[in-house]
């Protein structure tokens, strides 16, 4: 073929030249497929890597302010109350038990001495000799459980004793309270009545769970009595533990029952006043101001 002429087909144009083509735009068309899949594998991955432990929507939830019943859940997933998940420092807080206050109902009770019947506690108070006579030594014991404190009613009862309308009016008479550990001429002793009544030996009905009495060298005092008076004594309950003390611990100097001198006349300290008085005036004292005696009748 002469050169410079053409066959009038183009070589681009030619069998082999159209299968050239139609190879690459099938690899065209194969990377780009392949490229999109692997846009579109990215962009799932992408979206499903998680963000500091939570998905964006996740995290978008935790943001916001959480609506009551709004189905929150802790760090593991299990339901949390109203108001969104505790921090650990709460669960810790939520967990440990509170402190009770110091006094609530359900701290230990502090001890308290039961009552036992017929076991006493003897005072320790000491005081110094009244009247002018022999002292006689005396010192005062307190059932337990009575709620009578031994040394207040052994100063009460020294007080009653060294009066001047008592029995150290008399010259002859004396008392002295002595402490613990200390001999004693007799005793004071202050029982609740069911004890009184076993140490008197009550058995008259009317008198069971009422009186008082002399046992030996013990005054017993029905705690009754001392807390409370006694209805045939217009008087206040002081008042009438001063009669009991009076009338026993004159027992125990040797004085005897004395009755009613009179009506509207001072009832004698050694009369049986809670037996009624017979016309007489309540009186506590065995001598009045001016130092008179208050005798009666003796009782036979």
């Amino acid at each position: 073929m002469p050169a410079g002429h053409s066959t009038g087909r183009s070589r681009s144009t030619g069998p082999r030249a159209r299968r050239r083509a139609e190879r690459r735009r099938r690899l065209r068309r194969t990377i780009l497929l392949g490229s999109a899949a692997l846009v579109a594998a990215s962009a799932t991955a992408y979206a499903l890597l998680p963000e500091d432990g939570t998905t964006t929507t996740a995290k978008a939830r935790k943001t916001a302010s959480p609506e009551p019943g709004d189905g929150d859940t802790d760090a593991a997933g299990n339901p949390v109350p109203q108001g969104g998940a505790k921090s650990p420092e709460a669960q810790k807080s939520a967990a440990a038990p509170s402190p009770q206050p110091s006094g609530s109902p359900s701290s230990p009770a502090a001890p308290v001495t039961p009552a036992r019947p017929g076991v006493f506690t003897a005072s320790t108070v000491a005081g110094g000799p009244q009247g002018k006579g022999p002292a006689r030594r005396w010192r005062i014991e307190v059932e337990e459980g009575s709620g009578v404190d031994p040394e207040a009613a052994a100063r009460s009862v020294e007080a009653i004793l060294g009066d001047p309308r008592g029995w150290t009016r008399d010259p002859a008479y004396g008392f002295q309270l002595v402490g613990a550990g200390q001999p004693v001429d007799f005793t004071v002793k202050i029982a609740t009545p069911a004890t009184t009544d076993r140490l008197c030996e009550v058995v008259t009905p009317e008198l069971i769970g009422e009186t008082n009495c002399r046992a030996g060298h013990t005054v017993v005092v029905n705690l009754k009595r001392w807390k409370e008076g006694s209805p045939q004594f217009n008087g206040t309950p002081e008042e009438y533990r001063a009669l009991i003390v009076n009338h026993e611990v004159g027992h125990e100097l040797g004085r005897n029952h004395e009755s009613c001198p009179g009506p509207g006349k001072p009832a004698p300290a050694m009369m049986q006043q809670i037996k009624g008085l017979l016309g007489c005036k309540s009186n506590a004292w065995p001598f009045d101001e001016n130092g008179t005696y208050l005798s009666g009748p003796p009782v036979l």
